[in-house]
């Protein structure tokens, strides 16, 4: 299972680059600890485009990442893009890059991955990967984007169960 770091996982500081200011949302440590329990590879897959915008370093985007892991437990991959928008690199989401790569890293095809997130390009990112896909929407997500997902769930924890095959 993949999850969208902000507005996912952790409150959304826009560019943050300051691991004391990282947040879990609610309920985010519960769930990520029975996947882990319940044999379920977890993952995060982040834009970061505060890298190819010069406002963030690559080892700040670490440091961050560090800080999430250390409140949130361990993640079997981290797939970072820390490309600008107007690059057209193929791992920033909405492309699959980023849901392949870590598919790749854990040793698991798409079709059995389920991506968690709050906006569209996550939704689209599964999507072009042959992923599931789970919205969760928060104040930033717009309406269109929770009328095109095909899974909405109103909390982390209910996506999570909905996402998790039976």
């Amino acid at each position: 299972m993949l999850f969208d770091r902000y507005g996912t996982l952790i409150h959304d500081v826009p560019y943050n680059g300051d691991p004391a200011l990282v947040c879990p949302v609610r309920d985010a440590l519960a769930v990520l600890d029975v996947l882990r329990s319940s044999g379920i590879l977890v993952g995060v897959i982040s834009n970061q485009s505060g890298v190819g915008r010069g406002l963030l370093t690559m080892e700040q985007v670490c440091a961050v990442n560090d800080r999430v892991s250390e409140l949130l437990g361990p993640f079997a991959t981290w797939q970072v893009c820390p490309h600008r928008p107007d690059e057209g690199c193929p791992c920033r989401k909405p492309r699959p890059g980023m849901v392949l790569a870590a598919c790749r890293e854990i040793g698991v095809e798409p079709a059995e991955t389920v991506v968690i997130g709050d906006i569209g390009t996550d939704v689209a990112a599964a999507r072009a990967a042959g992923a599931r896909a789970v919205l969760v929407p928060t104040p930033v997500t717009l309406p269109a984007e929770i009328a095109a997902a095909p899974v909405v769930a109103e909390t982390l924890r209910s996506a999570v169960e909905l996402g998790v095959p039976r």
